[in-house]
C-alpha cells in the first residue's frame, strides 16, 4: 500500500511531526485542525462559529490538495474546549455538511493547541 503526504498552503503548515495529512488505501486522513488563518498568520479567536468555520475552510484546502471534497468526508472528530459550545459549533459545521453527513464524534477535551475552542479531524474518501 502506498502512502503520500499531502500539504496545502492554503491551511496552516505542521508545527510538529506530522503532516497535514496522508493518503493512503483510498483515503485521507486530516490531522486535527485549529482555527488558524493561514493568510493572516493569526487565530481567528471571535465566536465558535467563526471559528469552526475556519476550520472547516482549513480542512478544505487540505482536501482539495488530496484530490478529494467535502462531500466525500466518511468521518469527523470535533474536539470542544466547552461543551456549551456544542450548538453554535453544529449549527456552522452543519452549513458544511448539510446533506448525508459524515460519521461524527464530538468530545470536549481539557485542553487544545493555542488555547483555542475547537480542533477537527477528519477522513475522506479520495
Amino acid at each position: 500500500m502506498s502512502r503520500e503526504v499531502v500539504a496545502s498552503e492554503k491551511a496552516p503548515k505542521a508545527i510538529g511531526p506530522y503532516s497535514q495529512a496522508i493518503k493512503a488505501g483510498g483515503f485521507v486522513f486530516c490531522s486535527g485542525q485549529i482555527p488558524f488563518n493561514p493568510d493572516t498568520g493569526e487565530l481567528v479567536l471571535g465566536s465558535i462559529a467563526d471559528q469552526t468555520r475556519q476550520v472547516l475552510t482549513n480542512i478544505k484546502s487540505v482536501l482539495e490538495v488530496a484530490g478529494t471534497t467535502m462531500e466525500k468526508v466518511v468521518k469527523a472528530t470535533v474536539f470542544l474546549k466547552d461543551m456549551d459550545d456544542f450548538g453554535e459549533m453544529n449549527s456552522e459545521y452543519s452549513r458544511w455538511f448539510s446533506e448525508e453527513p459524515p460519521a461524527r464524534a464530538a468530545v470536549q477535551v481539557a485542553r487544545l493547541p493555542k488555547d483555542v475552542g475547537i480542533e477537527i479531524e477528519v477522513i475522506a474518501l479520495v
